[in-house]
């Protein structure tokens, strides 16, 4: 079956803009990838309850021995798929009921991974709005990391100068500590007096999680063993869960505060997807898609592949950038953005392509 034709666009610049989005939209639903996925997600929501309570099963079998640091290993990829899930849910992915959808991540995040689906949606839905856009994106202002040129300027002691010029080499190993900051803002979130709907169930079901689980873990464990069993836990979770969403914007063209551009030239520009067969797609989440998902967030994740082609060629058609690297090459541009984003000679609008779109 061919795909829908697509039709001249406009010559005005936000007409055609507006257009230009606008058309590739129609040509995605044509081809019915905006359509809810019941099975797939029912297999997955499924494998997912059996995976945690299997999991809890395990550590109780497996007793106070050293193999349960094995056990941490599996434990932080299962929470980590978990999270994944949890983020499709978020998105509206899964069911086409709203309420439904936010129930599913709530239970998810809170009462199965331990993170706040509050705190996450406020930051995730601000970092969709304006990806590596400079001062809005909370994604590029992180505390021990410069991504931009002006964060860079205020590094101005030897000894920060030289970690600025080596940061990229710190970005891995520091993101084992990813899994705790992640608890820590959740917890945060829920005990500021900030708005926050479902607080009462949020901390009901992370009080669950949280403090059940570390009883769980020191009731079937020696101290030491429980000790190294959560540092282990926490450190691969973090780190997986870093390093499966790190590859999609860092590194990529950052956008200034005073600039405006279209949707479709915002999202493409600034994301990079991943290339490799469906095994990639497993191991991120679906993440390694990020053209696609930030251009269509709520579009189910096994749909995501199928729309790739389509939004690809669109991006040639209309000479937009469309970047896809393998998982090693994404990690080396990381470490190499990292450690060059304080030269002089680095212009944080580093696209010539967006470049046009200055204000």
């Amino acid at each position: 079956m061919s795909s829908p034709t697509l039709t001249a666009t406009p010559t005005r610049p936000r007409d055609r803009a507006v257009s230009d989005f606008t058309e590739l939209t129609r040509t995605i639903q044509a081809a019915g990838l905006m359509k809810r996925r019941p099975a797939h997600y029912a297999v997955r929501l499924s494998a997912a309850v059996v995976a945690v309570f299997g999991l809890i099963a395990t550590i109780i079998l497996v007793g106070d021995s050293w193999w349960q640091i094995a056990v941490a290993f599996v434990a932080a990829v299962i929470l980590t798929q978990v999270a994944f899930l949890g983020h499709d849910a978020a998105h509206r992915q899964i069911f086409a009921d709203g309420r439904a959808n936010n129930w599913t991540s709530l239970v998810l995040a809170d009462l199965f991974v331990g993170l706040s689906h509050g705190w996450w949606q406020r930051k995730h839905t601000r970092h969709h709005a304006n990806p590596n856009k400079i001062d809005t994106d909370p994604d590029i202002e992180i505390e021990a990391l410069a991504f931009t040129p002006a964060q860079a300027a205020k590094r101005t002691s030897k000894l920060s100068v030289w970690y600025l010029n080596h940061q990229g080499w710190f970005f891995f190993p520091l993101l084992l500590l990813e899994g705790l900051a992640l608890h820590v803002a959740a917890i945060k979130r829920l005990s500021s007096r900030e708005k926050l709907e479902h607080r009462a169930a949020e901390i009901v079901m992370m009080t669950v999680r949280l403090v059940g689980g570390t009883a769980l873990v020191f009731l079937t464990m020696s101290w030491p063993i429980a000790l190294v069993f959560l540092a282990v836990q926490m450190g691969v979770f973090g780190f997986y869960m870093g390093a499966s969403f790190a590859p999609n914007h860092k590194g990529m063209p950052l956008i200034p505060k005073d600039s405006r551009l279209d949707f479709l030239r915002r999202q493409v520009l600034t994301s990079r997807n991943i290339g490799g067969g469906k095994w990639v797609d497993v191991l991120m989440g679906g993440l390694n898609h990020q053209v696609e998902h930030h251009l269509f967030p709520s579009m189910p994740r096994p749909s995501l592949r199928r729309a790739k082609p389509i939004v690809e060629a669109y991006c040639r058609e209309h000479n937009i950038p469309y970047v896809q690297v393998s998982l090693p090459r994404s990690y080396a541009i990381i470490v190499k953005y990292l450690n060059t984003v304080g030269k002089p000679d680095r212009d944080p609008f580093n696209c010539p392509m967006t470049a046009l779109y200055r204000v």
